[in-house]
């Protein structure tokens, strides 16, 4: 047995850790996330660090924030001779593979995998003619959708390329950690799932666990939609989110739990197969997701904003050995903080490139922590940056030329009751803003470098076609 640990990384697509048993859910059924619960540490304040596909797992590939490295929405490609986990994991001495989805645009499609072993369907779907699609357009303004966004129409039983695609990634993971040749060095595999991302079409049996008349309906006041701050309603409003009728939501919620189950039954057979291989306890098993998923709730569907469905996410980490089950972080964390995580246990290089994030291993044993996670929104629905900081008990948002937001997340989960104009809370608010600056950089420069990303690749993607 290799004296380094194997690593197994599932990540999930939009899954808001909300909609989970482990995280308070009274209808979400989801046993194996509640086994990984009690074989290893459970973060309940885990942040990614941009709510949107790409910019967040090339931010987790790297451990940098997405200003740093350029990857400000999902039609950016990474540089190729940009550092990740993966390199340096294989420097050594890990056979380092992936399976399934991380969403790479371009012509590079492993960033220092050694090997793809299933299929990337949002990679294929965001690539054309090795262009990557997807740019945003802050030069345009505010452009109201023309439809009201078809996600929760098209909600129900059945099957969908996603599917059919997830099943596949499944199948190639469990063959990779089934064969006999993960005896002969270190391993790490990363398994990427769609689900429980939208389309919210989920198999029969998975669909008949949560009756609709059963489903919750999110918690809007009276009144909240018309008063939302600006940025909500621009983004409610680029992405169609009109007021869709009880029925549609109750449906779309009802998919989008059918695919956390479904998900769930899959993280299960995964660590089935470690057990029936005996490399159960000298593996690492790392379960996350690269954003959250709003699900209705502030009468949003997808991602793209700060809110807490949209950019929280499921953390947890098992290491037998070293990490007692059962165990439960409170402390605000990112995914920066995890990459930094996986190349300290993997004994890898943290200098020879520049990490974000701090590795969460001194957290877990109980040394003091930073408390604190940055994320950032550069991408469509939005006319110019978005950024967070959420500290203690504390979030702060900030988007230039639009008012603050603070919310105390652990007296109002919800979000309703901003506290930026709150004379008892003014010592608060500036102290975040200034860290919240002193991690971001000067938003108006960001800003350029975005636009100016933009129109490059507008012009490059009408070039391509011809126009």
């Amino acid at each position: 047995m290799s004296d380094k640990p194997n690593i197994l990384i599932i990540m999930s697509d939009e899954h808001a850790p909300q909609y989970s048993s482990i995280h308070g859910h009274s209808l979400v059924q989801s046993p194996n996330m509640e086994r990984l619960a009690e074989m290893g540490v459970t973060f309940d304040n885990a942040y990614c660090n941009s709510p949107i596909c790409g910019p967040s797992r090339m931010s987790f590939m790297t451990g940098r924030y997405i200003n740093r490295i350029g990857t400000y929405d999902n039609g950016f490609p990474m540089a190729s001779d940009t550092v990740t986990w993966a390199h340096r994991l294989r420097n050594v001495g890990y056979d380092v593979v992936i399976s399934g989805k991380q969403h790479f645009c371009g012509l590079d499609q492993l960033h220092g995998f050694r090997t793809q072993l299933a299929r990337d369907l949002h990679a294929e779907q965001w690539t054309k003619d090795g262009v990557p699609r997807g740019e945003g357009n802050w030069d345009a303004g505010v452009v109201e959708a023309k439809n009201p966004w078809g996600g929760i129409a098209q909600a129900g039983p059945g099957t969908t390329t996603e599917i059919q695609v997830d099943d596949q990634v499944e199948e190639a993971a469990l063959a990779y950690i089934k064969d006999p040749a993960r005896k002969e060095q270190p391993w790490c595999i990363n398994v990427g799932f769609i689900a429980p991302h939208f389309p919210l079409v989920v198999p029969r049996r998975f669909w008949d666990m949560y009756p609709r008349d059963q489903i919750d309906m999110p918690d809007i006041p009276e009144g909240h939609l018309e008063n939302m701050h600006p940025v909500y309603k621009r983004l409610r409003l680029m992405f169609g989110m009109t007021d869709f009728p009880e029925e549609l939501v109750r449906r779309g919620r009802a998919g989008y739990y059918g695919l956390i189950t479904y998900l769930d039954e899959k993280i299960g057979r995964l660590i089935d197969a470690l057990e029936e291989t005996g490399q159960l306890e000298n593996t690492i098993i790392v379960h996350t997701s690269d954003h959250g998923e709003m699900n209705g709730e502030h009468g949003m569907w997808r991602k793209s904003n700060m809110y807490e469905a949209s950019s929280r996410v499921p953390l947890q980490i098992v290491w037998p050995g070293h990490i007692p089950g059962g165990l439960r972080v409170a402390q605000n964390v990112s995914l920066v903080d995890l990459v930094a995580t996986i190349i300290d246990a993997a004994g890898a290089s943290m200098d020879i490139a520049p990490l974000d994030g701090d590795s969460l291993l001194p957290l877990i044993n109980g040394e003091t922590w930073k408390d604190e996670a940055f994320c950032e929104y550069l991408a469509h629905g939005v006319i110019r940056p978005v950024g967070m900081l959420k500290k203690g008990d504390y979030k702060l948002n900030m988007s230039p030329g639009d008012p603050l937001e603070l919310f105390n997340i652990a007296e109002d989960p919800n979000e309703f009751n901003d506290l930026s104009e709150s004379a008892q809370h003014r010592e608060i608010r500036d102290a975040m803003r200034e860290r919240l600056l002193e991690i971001w950089g000067d938003p108006g420069e960001i800003e350029q470098r975005v636009l100016k990303s933009q129109r490059e690749r507008r012009f490059i993607t009408a070039a391509s076609g011809g126009r």
